[in-house]
């Protein structure tokens, strides 16, 4: 092989447009035939500002899609009792399909209270250990927005992951640790042999070396440098960092976990960012808001 070859870019703009229009086709046709309209609920807790970002994309894609959509808001001061006491309200609404709590949480909220709390028929976020737990063992449910995303970039893609090394860096709960559950179940995408790389492992060049596929999702700004991938792999970059740019009106510019131009010229497909995985978290997000309204995961 080449030393430098042609890579091909994941547009998860795209791919996220794409999956939009077939939402919308679908929820028009439930518009016509008089069912109920899909409704997700959203709690924005306190005025940061990348959750007001996330949150206002999400109730635009609603619009864009046809779902109904209701944003409730709480000062960064709300009470953890009152929080739940919410939470519940939602749990009992017959008119709402799906919820979502935005994090980060303030200090003194509970993020794993809250989380427990959401009843996992509309934990549409798939954070609830209801719903990571069938996951792990492939049962019916809701899969975390950005690994259900990166199921989609793989699928849409026509990239072959039976039978190739995936390693995974990063072992959160949203996204490295369902990542390596949907990356070894016996399904496409899947059928990966997996290795999760972490702050500790001692010998995490060697591993992305011997990988087919890297998912890099450790939250540090270009991080995985060329000398840590081999040719041909496919890489995903995860990570969204903003650091300060003079070139840039807003002052600043968002980077990956993944040195893109370093790794790009020695990978087969490679996923921008900005561009990449960040449209397909909103978008599976909705795919989750419509399978809780049709009652597909549970009956």
């Amino acid at each position: 092989m080449n030393e430098r070859q042609t890579y091909q870019l994941i547009d998860g703009r795209a791919i996220a447009a794409q999956i939009r229009q077939e939402l919308t086709v679908e929820v028009a046709g439930i518009k016509r035939n008089g069912g109920k309209i899909p409704h997700l609920a959203a709690v924005l807790v306190g005025h940061d500002g990348g959750s007001e970002t996330y949150v206002a994309s999400k109730v635009r894609h609603c619009e864009e899609i046809g779902f109904r959509s209701t944003l409730i808001r709480y000062e960064d001061s709300v009470k953890e009792t009152e929080l739940l006491r919410r939470i519940d309200e939602l749990n009992g609404d017959g008119d709402i399909d799906g919820f979502i709590v935005q994090l980060p949480l303030p200090g003194h909220i509970s993020t794993q209270k809250v989380i427990e709390a959401i009843d996992p028929r509309k934990d549409v976020d798939g954070f609830h250990p209801v719903n990571a737990g069938r996951m792990s063992l492939g049962l019916p449910c809701f899969y975390s927005a950005t690994p259900a995303g990166i199921l989609e970039l793989f699928r849409r893609s026509n990239i072959e992951t039976r039978g190739r090394h995936c390693v995974i860096l990063g072992r959160s709960n949203i996204v490295g640790k369902p990542m390596a559950a949907l990356m070894m179940r016996k399904a496409y995408p899947g059928d990966c042999t997996v290795t999760v790389c972490h702050s500790r492992s001692g010998n995490l060049k060697e591993m992305c070396l011997s990988a087919d596929i890297i998912i890099a999702a450790l939250g540090v700004p270009e991080f995985v440098k060329a000398d840590m991938v081999k040719e041909g792999a496919t890489v995903i970059d995860v990570g969204t960092t903003r650091i300060p740019s003079s070139a840039a009106k807003s002052g600043y510019r968002l980077v990956g976990d993944v040195c893109f131009s370093e790794v790009a010229p020695r990978c087969s497909h490679i996923t921008p960012v900005p561009g990449g995985v960040g449209p397909m978290t909103i978008i599976s997000l909705m795919q989750n808001t419509l399978l809780a309204a049709k009652k597909s995961i549970y009956p």
